[in-house]
């Protein structure tokens, strides 16, 4: 008997089994749930009250008590939590905030491959969120600073996270602090951005999110247009014609500008965790986040997830903090939709979200005994 807070679920074919991923945790014991004997535990942060390692490790705990094998693959869609997920800080270093005061940006090098996550060094929550920002002052140069450092280290790759910004500086302080730029060019630079919002719209579209009064975004999205032609004289690239190029209020041109590749954060987070090698075998897939709307769909981890679970032809839940009634109706058929806040209630699901989740995976899982 499905709960009435179910969306029905879809039964698949096993698949054959493969090896491990790098970053992912596996553990088994012996198999007690019928048709269901490994899963894959990608879910997202609960943004404020659970980490995506949290999470997933919350998800596995409910497998292997249950004798079903778990691989634990924590993700991120590009912004705030992808330095976590992709192996968390190693390194920390004083850079200039987005206001121009200092502060201590964590990240990592590895086997020469740098993870910078933006909002770190520049991002709106180090100013105490738009209220205190000064939104025609922000600046990049913090996270400038940081790729430096990763050259210096000696960084032959450099994933930057574009997320959580306090800035619409078109990306002119990040270029202004990188002293090496003929450098940069020769190392692979990837960029994970999951939008698609032009240079010279940044201002219109996050300005006001950044604090930025209607006068304001007026004289930002001026600026941005003077600064197309900076780009096509110093740079030979037309800022208006990349998509993502407005991300991070323009940094995203910019860090093109100097050979980066913009891509999806989730699929370039997807592929630096091998998750696709993971599929074969796995019966279920698990996901999750703090909160299931119509912008889970759009690039965010939910959606990719149910994207790859289609692609695979695998059933697919999704255990999320509370969920928008349209947005799960429109998936009805398609994911299996656990709301905590409709299970255990608001003040329960944020107290104690990791045993919620864990409790709710269980008792799915049992149902289907």
């Amino acid at each position: 008997m499905v709960d009435n807070h179910l969306i029905k679920f879809r039964s698949r074919e096993l698949l054959p089994t493969c090896r491990r991923s790098k970053f992912t945790r596996t553990r088994a014991v012996s198999v007690l749930v019928v048709g269901i004997r490994r899963v894959i535990a990608a879910p997202d942060k609960f943004k404020g009250t659970a980490t995506a390692h949290e999470v997933a490790e919350a998800i596995g705990h409910a497998c292997w008590e249950l004798g079903i094998e778990c691989v634990e693959i924590p993700m991120a869609d590009g912004g705030d939590g992808l330095l976590d997920v992709l192996g968390g800080a190693n390194r920390t270093t004083v850079v200039t905030g987005p206001l121009g005061d200092p502060v201590e940006a964590g990240w990592r090098m590895a086997k020469g491959t740098a993870v910078i996550e933006m909002a770190r060094a520049s991002g709106l929550v180090l100013v105490g969120g738009a209220s205190g920002n000064e939104a025609m002052d922000a600046t990049t140069s913090g996270t400038g600073e940081l790729i430096d450092h990763a050259l210096d280290s000696g960084a032959t790759r450099i994933i930057v996270g574009l997320g959580g910004s306090a800035t619409t500086d078109g990306g002119f302080g990040a270029i202004r602090a990188i002293t090496a730029i003929a450098r940069l060019k020769r190392v692979e630079l990837l960029v994970a951005c999951d939008v698609t919002t032009t240079f010279t719209d940044a201002a219109k579209v996050f300005g006001p999110q950044k604090g930025a009064t209607p006068a304001q975004v007026k004289m930002l999205t001026r600026r941005l247009e003077r600064m197309v032609q900076m780009f096509a004289d110093d740079f030979d690239t037309d800022a208006t014609e990349i998509a993502g190029g407005g991300a991070a209020g323009g940094l995203g041109a910019a860090l093109a500008a100097l050979g980066g590749t913009l891509l999806p954060g989730f699929e370039l987070v997807a592929d630096e965790l091998d998750l696709y090698d993971q599929l074969a075998g796995t019966d279920l897939i698990i996901t999750g986040e703090g909160h299931l709307d119509d912008t889970s769909f759009a690039g965010k981890v939910v959606g990719g997830m149910a994207a790859i679970a289609d692609e695979a032809d695998l059933p697919l839940l999704a255990i999320v903090g509370s969920a928008n009634a349209e947005t799960g109706a429109a998936h009805e058929g398609a994911i299996d939709i656990l709301s905590l806040t409709d299970i255990f209630g608001r003040d329960e699901a944020l107290a104690e979200p990791k045993r919620c989740i864990e409790s709710a995976a269980s008792k799915w899982l049992l149902d289907r005994l």
